[in-house]
């Protein structure tokens, strides 16, 4: 999975640097491990809405609380809770600690809306798994919304 990530960052001229280190689960550990590299330090979070017709990847500055409630007000959904790992695999083959936005390649049906913390999009560096969380990769913020722009998925801005 972190090749073919690699290599569709590599095809859409997509610049990056690539930091290994110990495996990590928590965006605090992440933080612990990467907190030299510069720019925004992200968290995923992989979420659905209360009757499961929706998905939702939540990317998110490492160090945010993220009040659903206030997301769900901001998309106009129903009660939004966390989704489970088979169907994170299912949709993004990816485990809980190593979700990233970039997985979102392997969602064929472009079955996962995308909501990106509005913060994020200040133009700085952002910092990411590669779907591996022994590894964590910067690009630019430009970089990254070339990413947005090239995928099917919908992507919503929000304000967390």
């Amino acid at each position: 999975m972190k090749q073919e990530i690699y290599n569709k960052l590599d095809e859409l001229n997509i610049k990056y640097k690539i930091l290994e280190h110990e495996e990590v689960f928590t965006a605090d550990e992440f933080y612990k491990v990467t907190k030299d590299m510069p720019g925004h330090h992200c968290k995923n979070l992989f979420l659905k809405n209360s009757n499961k017709s929706t998905n939702y990847l939540v990317v998110v500055k490492h160090d945010k609380a993220v009040d659903l409630k206030e997301i769900r007000s901001q998309i106009g959904s129903s009660r939004l809770s966390f989704n489970s790992p088979e169907r994170l695999y299912e949709l993004m083959k990816v485990t809980p600690g190593s979700v990233n936005p970039f997985s979102i390649i392997n969602d064929v049906n472009s079955e996962v809306e995308v909501l990106v913390d509005s913060e994020l999009l200040d133009g700085q560096n952002l910092n990411f798994h590669p779907a591996i969380n022994t590894e964590t990769f910067n690009i630019s913020g430009d970089d990254f919304n070339k990413f947005l722009d090239y995928i099917d998925n919908k992507v919503i801005k929000v304000s967390i």
